[in-house]
């Protein structure tokens, strides 16, 4: 009997398209009904320039902040300062309330700023155990053993993004997704 695996993680270099694919892949989700839930990390700019970053939750569109290049205090990474408290408050929690709720848990980044809140790692470790689809990010060179534990779970498929792959992904992952909610008992 073939296992589909429920835990689909993207990787690919930076500005490859992850985030968008995963973004139509919600939209897809929701336009046959089904409840997604979780968090985007979207780039924030004013005038063209890069700030920093933002989070969204999927299901109520509430924003914060993952990290931006004028906060004072946080963790640095790069020349942005993470801001735990938004991605504790809004990023940990859309993920533990899309556990609860959605048929689809989305968690976007796995990746070096995220990974400063504990809140977050414990919302990951949760989302992996939930038995439900979880479709991420993942940062593809970041060093950090909850990374290593997604990518060595029996249960995940990593795809690299690439720039010849990425329009088709898109139909792939969607494929993939519905399998899995359609036949729950292959998971």
């Amino acid at each position: 009997m073939l296992v589909l695996k429920r835990l689909i993680f993207l990787t690919g270099q930076p500005g490859v398209g992850k985030t968008s694919i995963l973004l139509k892949v919600v939209d897809e989700l929701k336009k046959k009904g089904y409840k997604i839930g979780g968090m985007i990390s979207s780039e924030a700019r004013l005038g063209g320039i890069r700030v920093g970053f933002e989070i969204i939750d999927i299901h109520t569109g509430r924003k914060g902040w993952l990290a931006h290049a004028d906060q004072a205090t946080g963790p640095r990474v790069g020349r942005y300062r993470v801001n735990r408290n938004d991605l504790d408050a809004l990023g940990a929690n859309s993920i533990l309330e899309a556990e609860k709720n959605a048929d689809v848990i989305v968690a976007d980044e796995i990746g070096p700023m995220e990974l400063f809140s504990s809140a977050f790692r414990q919302s990951i470790v949760v989302a992996i155990k939930s038995g439900k689809p979880l479709l991420g990010v993942i940062h593809q060179t970041a060093n950090d053993p909850l990374i290593t534990a997604v990518k060595v779970d029996k249960n995940t498929e990593i795809l690299e993004v690439t720039n010849e792959n990425r329009e088709g992904l898109c139909k792939v992952i969607i494929d993939m997704i519905l399998q899995l909610l359609q036949n729950p008992k292959k998971m």
